[in-house]
């Protein structure tokens, strides 16, 4: 993803560009992206998101292209992605024990990008209809609903 001389959006030969975004210690991120990296190759272009600098560095050591760390990086980021990948809690303002700002939600909920939410979460909410399903399995479902041509990459 990167800015050209209109500042209009390019994706430097993509197909698609992902967004990655996680907060705390990074871990469900990195898992994400080691396995998107695994699929994909270098087909796509891995942007890792962090609330803090733990998370954007794990993420980064799984493979993504680049990271940023914070609330303006997110909110920039956000609107010029294809595909934003994460956690539930990504779209709860105050989650991730205050890590997510309402700010971010916003920019999150308002993109246009297709949202791929991974129903984990450590917040009081709890999603009916949604088995249980360990982090794996999870991101399994992920890479299927790419691949399976539910979104283009």
């Amino acid at each position: 993803m990167l800015l050209n001389d209109t500042n209009v959006l390019s994706k430097g030969g993509f197909l698609d560009v992902l967004m990655v975004m996680d907060g705390q210690g990074g871990g469900i991120g990195r898992a994400i992206i080691r396995r998107l990296r695994e699929a994909f190759g270098e087909e796509v272009e891995i942007l890792a998101l962090g609330t803090n600098s733990v998370a954007t560095s794990q993420m980064m050591k799984a493979g993504a292209n680049r990271g940023a760390t914070g609330e303006n990086a997110i909110v920039t980021t956000a609107p010029m992605v294809d595909i934003i990948i994460g956690p539930l809690a990504i779209i709860m303002a105050n989650a991730m024990m205050g890590e997510v700002t309402a700010k971010m939600t916003e920019a999150i909920s308002s993109s246009k990008a297709l949202k791929v939410l991974i129903p984990l979460t450590q917040e009081r909410i709890k999603i009916v209809g949604v088995s249980d399903e360990p982090l794996p399995h999870l991101i399994d479902q992920i890479l299927e609903t790419i691949k399976g041509g539910e979104i283009d990459v």
